[in-house]
């Protein structure tokens, strides 16, 4: 088998440790590089064992890792239609071999008898572990099929579960993909469906390595319900979008349609209403939808059903494009609220809980008309304030306080010839030492803090989060951090160092972490550039350490200047704005009519 597997240009950059366009280079510039033995015009398939043999022949250095072995002969295997199953066997056969469990992880689904290939899995299970072996393996399956299966991105999945708030509970997700939902909820017991069969056989094998407790079936959860009749504690849900052909006509008499029959162009309604029939009373859903959702026409009538009927608790949005619905199932009896929370949504997971708690919403009578816009853009106050008269009389007196004060010099009536060394210079002398980020460092998500470069511009703590890897860089607190566009600080805490940026370590007994900073930002704009060839050529004056830090405390001060200009500038465009808003939206008046203001205390 291994003499019919084959690789696309992005294994092949992954093997010699270069990037595509590297790929292409050899493709045209080499007569003898292997012509496509698959795939299509745009994405052609070569054979890994007629790229081995050229890479060797031309001198390039390559490493066909064991996790590069087992995914080629999953592809070689299942193809495009069937790689879905042939990964899913990959995972029943890990748990075979960890639990020695002959029962599948679904029905039909068996693991590969292959005695090389169990040979190939088992030493990736050894140098990775039973789970992470199939993670890499699922990473990579989502990365061939990035055009056609939707994944729910790891930010949102926390988020997702955080409102969900069902840890140790009985957890459902009746769209689940792969699994990301269920994983990281964290349920004592989890019930999973979806669609493709794929990605359901992934998901349970991915749920069974981690050691979570877990049902899954493939289907259509509209249609062929896998869980009917069973309730849950908590939904979490990241359905499918446009689905036209959802199934109205066969499921117009379906018991789940409480809140009112969804009309054929609003799948996403049916999903909400099917979430709902799966909690128990006081049960809560949180399902990502589209931000059309919140306001399309034909859907008003179930939205104002949802409202009266006190199952739609808030609309949060999280991208331009979609809302995070939160709904919770009503108990017997209970008095519908007053109030739902519309709103933008910024910040952790736990900033946005907070935020929710301390948001009284907006009242839901005011909604109801003709209309039924649940869109958060429309209803939160502008500018993001709760209350706009109290913000706007906040932002004065903050625009009042921040005092920009330039700090004092001293001019000389001559320019002064200082002596200088370059930034390579002092690198060869051991006095500095200088790192740049990876190419490809992620800021998707993960555990570590990142330091971006819009960070280092406004002078505030990461913002960024990575997972751990090999190549990261840590900045460690008094490293001097800096761009090639000659924004440079003092870094006062550790992190990862963000793409784009470079990490400068000073000797502190011959240079000053301050005084070197400020001869950064001070590089001409017109000769910076992108190169860290240009940055090395920069020249520092050489002085006395005392006379650095003298310099060093002026940089401070100027750097200072420059922060204090520009927030004093966001405060004066913020105080425009909460002026201009609060006059149209009726919270502030002209000055002199007493009887037009709100009373701010």
């Amino acid at each position: 088998m291994a003499q019919d597997t084959t690789v696309n240009a992005g294994d092949i950059a992954r093997l010699g440790g270069v990037g595509r366009a590297a790929v292409s280079n050899w493709r045209r510039r080499h007569p003898d590089f292997p012509q496509p033995v698959g795939g299509t015009a745009s994405s052609p398939r070569f054979s890994l064992r007629d790229v081995e043999d050229w890479l060797r022949r031309n001198g390039k250095t390559y490493d066909v890792s064991v996790v590069e072995r087992v995914w080629q002969r999953l592809r070689a295997e299942g193809g495009d239609l069937g790689l879905g199953h042939v990964v899913a066997r990959a995972g029943a056969l890990l748990v075979r071999l960890r639990d020695g469990d002959d029962n599948p992880i679904l029905p039909g689904v068996d693991e590969r008898a292959d005695p090389d290939f169990v040979e190939l899995v088992e030493e990736l299970a050894r140098q990775h572990g039973y789970a992470a072996a199939f993670e890499l393996l699922h990473e990579r399956y989502l990365e061939a099929h990035s055009r056609q299966l939707s994944t729910t991105p790891p930010d949102l999945v926390r988020l997702t579960v955080r409102l969900a708030d069902a840890e140790g509970s009985t957890v459902l997700d009746p769209a689940c993909g792969t699994g990301s939902l269920l994983l990281a909820a964290g349920a004592a017991r989890t019930m999973g469906q979806d669609a493709n069969d794929g990605s359901a056989l992934i998901a349970a094998a991915r749920l069974r390595l981690q050691g979570v407790p877990a049902t899954v079936v493939a289907g259509d959860s509209l249609r062929d319900n896998g869980f009917a009749g069973v309730d849950v504690d908590a939904v979490v849900c990241d359905p499918p979008v446009g689905d036209r052909g959802w199934g109205r006509s066969e499921l117009a008499g379906d018991p789940r349609w409480t809140y009112g029959l969804p009309p054929r162009g609003e799948p996403e309604l049916a999903w909400v209403q099917h979430c709902l029939a799966h909690v128990r009373p006081g049960g809560r859903v949180v399902i990502r939808m589209p931000a059309a959702a919140a306001s399309r026409r034909p859907g008003r009538r179930v939205r104002a059903n949802l409202l009266r009927g006190g199952a739609l608790r808030a609309v949060l949005a999280v991208t331009p494009d979609s809302d995070l619905w939160l709904l919770q199932r009503p108990e017997p009896g209970e008095r519908p609220p007053s109030r739902i929370v519309l709103r933008d949504i910024h910040g952790t997971p736990d900033d946005v809980v907070r935020e929710l708690a301390a948001d009284c919403g907006v009242p839901i009578v005011d909604l109801l008309d003709d209309e039924v816009d649940l869109s958060p853009g429309r209803h939160a106050p502008r500018g993001g304030e709760p209350d706009p008269a109290r913000g706007y009389a906040a932002a004065v007196e903050r625009f009042r306080a921040r005092q920009v004060v330039p700090p004092e010099l001293t001019t000389f009536s001559e320019r002064r010839s200082l002596p200088t060394a370059t930034i390579g210079e002092l690198t060869s002398a051991g006095l500095l030492t200088v790192r740049h980020s990876p190419t490809r460092t992620t800021v998707d998500g993960g555990e570590l803090p990142v330091l971006t470069t819009g960070d280092l511009l406004d002078g505030r703590p990461p913002s960024g989060r990575t997972s751990p890897a090999a190549g990261l860089v840590r900045v460690e607190p008094g490293d001097v951090v800096a761009s090639p566009a000659g924004c440079a600080r003092v870094a006062v805490t550790g992190a990862v160092l963000g793409p784009g940026l470079s990490v400068y370590r000073v000797d502190p007994g011959h240079l000053d972490a301050e005084f070197l900073a400020g001869v950064l930002r001070s590089v001409d704009p017109d000769t910076r550039g992108s190169s860290r060839f240009d940055l090395r050529r920069t020249r520092v004056p050489r002085l006395p350490l005392t006379e650095q830090r003298a310099y060093g405390q002026a940089f401070r001060e100027l750097l200072d200047l420059s922060d204090a200009a520009r927030d004093a500038a966001e405060q004066g465009e913020k105080l425009v704005r909460l002026g201009l808003d609060g006059l149209v939206d009726g919270w502030l008046g002209p000055a002199g009519r007493a009887e037009e203001r709100h009373e701010l205390a």
